[in-house]
Parts: C-alpha cells; sequence; structure tokens
C-alpha cells in the first residue's frame, strides 16, 4: 500500500513537470505559439494533446481518492480483526501476534507477563445479564489501556482474562503499572452507577532459567493468578 501510493505520488509529479515544461515552451517560443495559433492541423494535435493529459490528470486523481477510500477501509479492517468488539482493546489474536515476536528468541531478561482475571463476570452475568457482563469488561478494559500507556501492551486474552506485555520493563514499572491498576479499579467501585470490578492477576518477571520463552512466561503468569494480588474482597 505504501509503494503504492509512492508509485503514484512520482507519477503525478513527473506528470506536472511535463505539462509545465510543454506550456513553458509554447508560452515562451514566438514562433511555435504563431504555428499553434494559425495552423489548424498543430491546433487540433495541441488539443488532443491537452485534452489527454487533462484526462490523465483526472485519472491519477481518481487514484488518490480510490486509495485514500481503500486506506481508511485496510484500517478499519484491520482495527476489526485486532481488537476485540466488546472490549475495545486488543483480542487474542493481537496478542498473539505480539507473543510470535519472541518465538524463537532467547527471552530478554527485561520483559513481564501480567495475566489478570474478572472474578465477578460470571456473577454479573447470571445475576444482570450479559449486556452488565460486558459493561465490566469495557470499563476495565478502560482502565487497563490508561494503566498502560507508555507502559504496556495490554489486550483481552477471551472470557474473563486480559493479558498485559511489559517491555523494558524493571520493578518500579511494573509496580507502578499494577498499582496504577487498583487504584482506578478503586475509584471506579466507589461509584455506585458502576457495576464493581473484582480481579485477581498473576505476574510473571525476572524468573529462573527454567523460564527460557515467551509461552512459558505467560503460562507461568497465567498459573499464578490465584496466589497475587487484586481486588478480591474490597467493598
Amino acid at each position: 500500500m505504501k509503494k503504492f501510493n509512492t508509485f503514484k505520488t512520482i507519477q503525478l509529479v513527473i506528470f506536472i513537470l511535463l505539462t509545465g515544461i510543454g506550456l513553458y515552451f509554447v508560452l515562451t517560443d514566438k514562433e511555435l505559439y504563431y504555428l499553434i495559433a494559425n495552423n489548424s492541423h498543430i491546433r487540433l494535435l495541441c488539443t488532443l494533446l491537452w485534452a489527454i493529459c487533462g484526462i490523465s490528470f483526472f485519472f491519477i486523481f481518481l487514484d488518490f481518492t480510490f486509495f485514500s477510500s481503500f486506506k481508511k477501509d485496510y484500517q478499519e479492517l484491520n482495527y476489526a480483526v485486532s481488537s476485540d468488539p466488546i472490549a475495545g482493546i486488543a483480542n487474542r489474536y493481537s496478542c498473539d501476534a505480539l507473543i510470535e515476536k519472541y518465538l524463537d528468541r532467547p527471552l530478554p531478561n527485561n520483559i513481564a507477563s501480567v495475566m489478570f482475571e474478572l472474578t465477578n463476570l460470571q456473577e454479573i452475568n447470571q445475576i444482570h445479564g450479559h449486556r452488565a457482563g460486558n459493561s465490566i469488561i469495557r470499563d476495565f478494559s478502560g482502565i487497563l489501556q490508561s494503566a498502560a500507556i507508555n507502559r504496556a501492551f495490554v489486550g483481552r486474552n477471551g472470557g474473563n482474562k486480559f493479558l498485559a506485555i511489559l517491555e523494558n520493563c524493571d520493578d518500579q514499572k511494573l509496580e507502578a503499572f499494577l498499582q496504577q491498576i487498583e487504584s482506578l479499579t478503586t475509584k471506579h467501585n466507589e461509584d455506585t452507577s458502576h457495576f464493581q470490578i473484582r480481579f485477581r492477576y498473576g505476574t510473571a518477571y525476572h524468573e529462573d532459567a527454567s523460564i527460557t520463552n515467551i509461552t512459558s512466561l505467560v503460562a507461568l503468569s497465567n498459573k499464578r493468578i490465584s496466589t497475587s494480588g487484586g481486588t478480591d474482597g474490597i467493598a
């Protein structure tokens, strides 16, 4: 798509340059101007050439218009494919795409994985219906997005699970990320007009030598959900 845009831009620049050069010769060469003005055959030929130039410019303009529309449609399609329709953040496909970056590569020391689990989603679905459940999925996704700015990738990993990957991470960055999520969740839960959010999380970071790849790191953070922090039991 980028190559097509570059090609069409070059084509338009060349077209404008050649048209400008042609006009320059017609307007500055008095003998040529006289021939065009007084010779009907040359005048007809020039008229045809200018008509071709005009039509060519029109179709190049149409190419740019269609390309712009196509690019917008492509971006919307890409967003639909890579984002969760309920959560509004990255979906399982996008999570897998990020994980694939690290497949068949040594696991960096500065990467952390956090798996979150909404613990009251099933209860809300049963009592208040799936619309209410979707509401807390969106609210919690918004909290994750806010906390993740300049810190982490976040996505919905399916169901009531959410994944965060922190690249170039250190202890302070991980702690600040988790503290902001808990703070934003507490603030959300203080508003009685919202359904309460209850979650747990598990982290994996700076592990022993047995964790050698990204999938093991993510699996470990998922395994640790039941033993790490969250907002379970907080009123």
